[in-house]
């Protein structure tokens, strides 16, 4: 290490000082200068280097260096004339060269330094990513939006190879191909997509410095993209929509003015687009006021309104609501259904009902199966009223077939091949059976159809109607009744002419006939003209004979409703429903067979006992109920005797039901009307049993 002496501590001196303190070749042994507040002296002080006035105490043979930056030409002759042969003067013009440079180098720096914080600052402010390699491969810059969409540091990636920080990149092919890739996807390993362009950094003199990569994060323009084609799709569909739809369909924006119309629109006002868009909403309104302007006005929708619109003035009606976006209100849309289609479709469905009502009647007497006497009888009767035009009255309790003998009737008689019309009186509210039945005039009341209505009576001329339950008939439509029965002719609802019909009636009951008579619900006169041949259909209890064949050709029915194949039953199971005493009859049968085989095995192909346990607690509450009204009091007459077991059975049911009269009717297999009728006649309160 070589020692240093300066003389002269002023701005010069603070110079040379400042640069030998980088310095690890050379020591400064002290600065000297008349001066002790130079600026020299004091940052000598500072550091810790001797000072001193005069330079003669310190020029010995241990200084190398003697640096003069005094300024004076009688001070640098001292020095060089008093210095050991071996000491290197240099001159103060010199030092002032070496403090100018070195003045100008901080000032370089200094530029340097704030020149490269900028590019630095803009580098990563970008909000691309910027990659920069030298021609080796490995990583020079990476800046900010670089770390952020590799998912690496800037201090992992800098030196490291471009591989290591980003797997499959193509940046060293560019160096080694010195050309310019544009626009090139890569998805990094991270899953990202990016969009990047390679440029190779090349000098002047063709000489390759290394390559950049500036990238940008494509991820959500893929997906914004992938939003709008889904967007386009789904306005391509509802396009599709709108335009294949059979309603009319119009659209205003909130100013009123049309800005969509579909081609049923055009269809069934009349009116093409150039009349409609960008026109008016009133400019479709041929009668009333436009549904459009009033919906934007109250931003509420309308519903079922009657309008006549286009030239032709075609009656609809129309639904309208508002268009609401966020808040804000952007027009409204209208559906425009053509009335005259709607009462087309309405006419098409009466006459489906009319073609529903007058299929022809489905069974025969072969159909009927009974070998018993009581059987036998009925069918030799029905056979014998089917060849004469005589009313006839099936009588019998609920589920022995009287529907059926209906059919059979209808088919062996000379009107088989007209309508056969089946009306279940208790089914159709008092209200509406009389213009079902007699039908009506147009006006007769309010809802009545232009032109009136043909009634059942009407539809069935030349055929057969049949009347079920004909005991739950209000007093005034007996009467009318009546006079089909005794005029052949019917006068409808609302009318005054008479209309003549040739009609066989049908009529079917389980009621005691002649106890509503006295009981002054039904007509005695119309009891005698139904009852002009009266046929007794046995119930299953009286002719259990039958129930083997019977279950025989309900099991092979069931088997056709059901998809089964049970063969039949076991000589046990027949025991047992003998020994039932079928109070629902042959409809009980059939659904205890049903039930049979519904919760039978499939392998399972022959009914046993054990398939019919409910059997068992019927059979108990029979028994329950027999060992009641076994023993009569003395006194006592049937009929009285009749009332008072209907009256404790109709109680017994209410209670089961809690007091429900539609479930217990549908139990008792009685009318809801006729329940009530019941409950008045035997004063029975329902209020306890809830």
């Amino acid at each position: 290490m070589q020692n240093v002496l300066v003389v002269g501590g002023g701005k010069g001196g603070l110079a040379i000082l400042k640069l030998l303190r980088e310095s690890t070749a050379m020591k400064v042994t002290a600065v000297i200068d008349p001066n002790q507040s130079a600026p020299g002296i004091a940052f000598a002080i500072e550091e810790g280097i001797p000072v001193d006035e005069d330079w003669k105490n310190h020029l010995d043979e241990s200084v190398d260096i003697i640096i003069e930056v005094t300024g004076s030409d009688e001070v640098f002759r001292q020095l060089r004339e008093a210095r050991h042969p071996e000491a290197v003067l240099i001159p103060g013009s010199v030092a002032f060269l070496m403090s100018t440079l070195l003045d100008e180098k901080e000032e370089l720096i200094s530029k340097l330094t704030n020149q490269s914080y900028f590019h630095n600052l803009i580098f990563d402010s970008a909000d691309d990513g910027m990659v920069v390699i030298d021609p080796s491969g490995k990583v020079i810059l990476f800046n900010r939006s670089a770390e952020r969409m590799v998912g690496a540091s800037r201090n992992f990636a800098l030196g490291k190879n471009i591989h290591d920080v980003i797997p499959g990149s193509k940046l060293p092919r560019v160096i080694e191909t010195r050309r310019i890739e544009t626009n090139q996807e890569l998805v990094l390993h991270n899953g990202m997509k990016i969009i990047t362009t390679r440029i190779p950094l090349i000098g002047e003199n063709q000489q390759l410095f290394g390559a950049i990569s500036v990238f940008k994060d494509i991820s959500e323009v893929v997906n914004l993209a992938e939003e709008i084609t889904n967007l386009k799709e789904i306005q391509t569909m509802l396009e599709a929509i709108i335009q294949s739809s059979d309603d009319a369909i119009s659209v205003v924006d909130e100013d009123g003015r049309g800005i969509l119309i579909n081609p049923a629109y055009t269809r069934i006002t009349g009116l093409t687009q150039e009349r409609v868009i960008g026109q008016p909403a009133t400019a479709d309104i041929s009668e009333g006021e436009s549904m459009h302007l009033k919906v934007l006005q109250t931003r509420r929708a309308v519903r079922g309104v009657k309008m006549r619109v286009g030239p032709m003035k075609k009656e609809v009606i129309v639904n309208v609501a508002p268009i609401i976006v966020n808040g804000k209100l952007k027009g409204s849309v209208g559906v425009i259904h053509d009335v005259s289609e709607i009462q087309s479709l309405t006419n098409e469905l009466d006459r489906a009902r009319q073609i529903i009502r007058t299929l022809e009647a489905k069974y025969t007497f072969e159909d009927i199966i009974g070998s018993s006497e009581e059987m036998m009888l009925a069918i030799e009767q029905a056979k014998l009223g089917a060849k004469t035009p005589a009313t006839i009255l099936l009588r019998g309790e609920s589920g022995t077939g009287k529907e059926l003998f209906a059919h059979a009737i209808h088919n062996a008689s000379d009107r088989k091949y007209n309508k056969f019309i089946r009306v279940n009186c208790a089914a159709i509210s008092e209200s509406l059976l009389e213009s079902e039945l007699f039908g009506y005039e147009e006006g007769a009341f309010s809802g009545a159809k232009r032109g009136g209505k043909r009634g059942l009576f009407e539809e069935a001329n030349n055929g057969s109607i049949f009347l079920d339950e004909i005991g739950e008939l209000s007093v005034n439509t007996q009467a009318k009744l009546l006079r089909v029965l005794q005029e052949h002719e019917i006068v409808r609802v609302g009318g005054t002419k008479s209309i003549p019909i040739n009609v066989r009636i049908i009529a079917a009951t389980n009621v005691n006939l002649e106890k509503a008579i006295a009981d002054g619900t039904f007509r005695e006169d119309l009891y005698y003209r139904l009852n002009r041949m009266p046929i007794q259909i046995p119930p299953l209890r009286t002719r259990k004979e039958d129930i083997q064949s019977l279950s025989e050709r309900l099991i092979y029915k069931i088997n056709q409703d059901y998809g089964r194949n049970v063969e039949g039953m076991t000589s046990g199971a027949l025991n047992k429903l003998m020994a039932y005493e079928w109070p629902g009859n042959v409809r009980e049968l059939e659904n205890i067979l049903g039930r049979a085989i519904i919760f039978m095995n499939y392998t399972d192909k022959i009914i046993s006992s054990e398939h019919l346990e409910i059997l068992d607690q019927g059979t108990d509450a029979q028994e329950k109920k027999s060992t009641g009204i076994m023993v009569a009091p003395e006194g006592i007459s049937l009929a009285e005797l009749v009332e008072r077991f209907e009256k404790e059975h109709i109680e017994n049911i209410l209670r089961q039901n809690n007091g429900n009269k539609t479930a217990a009717a549908k139990q008792l297999d009685v009318s809801i009307r006729n329940l009530y009728y019941k409950l008045d006649k035997y004063k029975i309160a329902t209020d306890d049993m809830q």
